[in-house]
């Protein structure tokens, strides 16, 4: 499959230099992986400039190059060249008509905010099977096309790789997709040129401000899926002011829209609530009617995802008793408040959750709470090379448990106990109530052997991570695979004590 250059930069503003009836083989956005025939561009990021690959690109058989500006190659004339304002929003689109829009062929679910995209895009995924529909899945756990899963680098994929992707779903005949769309890939117009049938919104909490550096630009990446570039059907929780301002913004576009929240006047609100170890009951009033359902999710932060899916279901034109169907028999979501499983656990209860933001750990630790009949403890680090901010916040959020043990999450290049000693610069108000144990393993192992019978742990950070990032390392670690293991090896060897007759 090949397409001209004019058939490849159809719909955008920009100026060729050389033969638009060239013909493209594939587009390429880094150097080291041009095959011959390649559309190469030149892609400026924060640490290097594509630019300064043209010449390597050329060199290994890139028939046309997109450029922000003139370049200067030796012995490359018979090269055209594409200049525009943009390269990555114009890699987008072109990838988009490479692929011949593949989005367009199904209907595209795209979720955003801090927390609960996971969560959520598997709800609509199972909704959707549900319904009798084939379904497709993009995000943080990786992606899955009917029941193939595969992992994915990113959240949400570069444009070419989205596209291709979505091709590949589009030719499985996906009759509905969930993609997490992460602030990121929005400011950085991976998704740009896609076609979305719903776009949802979460929340908005701190994270990601290394990048964005400020709540309101982190918002208006966020906020870009939801503006006039990406018409599509909305729904949006109105629980905070940054939710609020995107119905205002969504309501003067008049765009259709679904609101969800706590709060009595989101159009799908909580009547009545009860939380329980295994499961959550719930009364929803949905636009004035009103389910009641049982789901087998825990935690208050559940019911916002609950109501987030059940919007999305609306959206997607699902029967309302449709919807309650598939959220009765929710699935357990990999690494988000999942229990972890041993045969011996001594009455202890260990949670793995991928809470890696102040709000997230708040969440998952008030939920943990209102289901424990004993004390909760919590194991927790923080990311290097990340948002350092927050980590005094974590470290402050963490406090919500009757103990704490502060560990290693993924440092990558930073030390580890830099990391640590950002995190425990918040625990002062905790004096006594936390301990530092920077191998991870060691820091699992510890909580458990600190626990009793009714005792709660949350492993939070990492949820369905099966690696721990250490400088330029990739170590295989699983939380739920370490937590079993310790837990067998503090609690295997207990039996039972022999029943005396007299």
């Amino acid at each position: 499959m090949g397409k001209t250059c004019t058939e490849l930069f159809a719909g955008l503003d920009c100026t060729v230099l050389g033969n638009p009836d060239d013909e493209v083989s594939g587009i390429a956005y880094r150097s080291d992986r041009v095959r011959p025939g390649d559309a190469f561009f030149c892609i400026v990021g924060m640490t290097t400039d594509g630019h300064s690959f043209a010449q390597d690109a050329i060199d290994r058989g890139a028939k046309v190059l997109v450029v922000e500006r003139k370049v200067y190659l030796a012995d490359a004339t018979d090269v055209t060249e594409v200049v525009v304002s943009d390269t990555r929003k114009a890699m987008a689109l072109a990838a988009a008509n490479f692929y011949e829009h593949p989005s367009k062929d199904f209907a595209l679910v795209g979720i955003t905010g801090t927390n609960g995209k996971t969560t959520t895009t598997y709800l609509v995924e199972h909704m959707a099977r549900v319904a009798g529909k084939r379904t497709g899945v993009i995000g943080t756990v990786g992606v899955r096309i009917g029941n193939a899963q595969e992992k994915t680098a990113h959240t949400t994929p570069e444009s070419p790789d989205l596209q291709k992707l979505l091709a590949r779903m589009r030719d499985e005949r996906c009759d509905v997709v969930a993609m997490e769309v992460s602030s990121h890939a929005l400011d950085l117009e991976r998704t740009w040129g896609t076609t979305f049938a719903v776009t949802a919104f979460s929340n908005l909490t701190q994270d990601h401000l290394d990048y964005h550096h400020t709540f309101e630009a982190y918002f208006e990446a966020k906020a870009r899926l939801f503006s006039k570039g990406y018409p599509a059907r909305r729904v949006i929780c109105i629980d905070d002011k940054w939710g609020n301002e995107l119905l205002r913004r969504c309501s003067v576009a008049e765009d259709s829209i679904v609101t969800t929240g706590f709060d009595s006047s989101a159009q799908i609100h909580p009547v009545d609530v009860s939380y329980e170890p295994t499961h959550t009951s719930v009364t929803l009033d949905v636009r004035g009617s009103r389910y009641s359902f049982d789901y087998p999710l825990v935690g208050r932060f559940n019911v916002e995802n609950v109501m987030c899916a059940f919007g999305i279901g609306l959206q997607l034109g699902f029967s309302a008793d449709v919807i309650v169907e598939a959220l009765e028999e929710a699935p357990q979501i990999p690494g988000r408040l999942e229990r972890v499983k041993a045969s011996h656990d001594g009455g202890v209860s260990v949670f793995v959750d991928y809470a890696h933001t102040p709000d997230a750990l708040e969440k998952a630790l008030s939920s943990i709470v209102a289901l424990t009949s004993g004390r909760t403890i919590c194991v927790f680090g923080c990311g290097g090379d990340r948002d350092a901010s927050k980590r005094p916040i974590m470290g402050r959020a963490a406090l919500a448990a009757n103990h704490a043990v502060v560990t290693s999450d993924n440092p990558r290049t930073e030390d580890p106990n830099a990391i640590i000693a950002d995190i425990v610069s918040g625990m002062a108000a905790g004096a006594g109530r936390f301990d530092v144990q920077p191998d991870r393993r060691a820091a699992i192992a510890r909580a458990i052997s600190m626990a009793e019978p009714g005792d709660s742990i949350l492993v939070a950070g990492k949820g369905h991570e099966d690696y721990q990032l250490v400088g330029e390392k990739t170590l295989s670690f699983d939380d739920r695979v370490v937590a079993a293991e310790e837990l067998e090896r503090a609690f295997g060897d207990q039996v039972d004590e022999p029943v005396s007759g007299d």
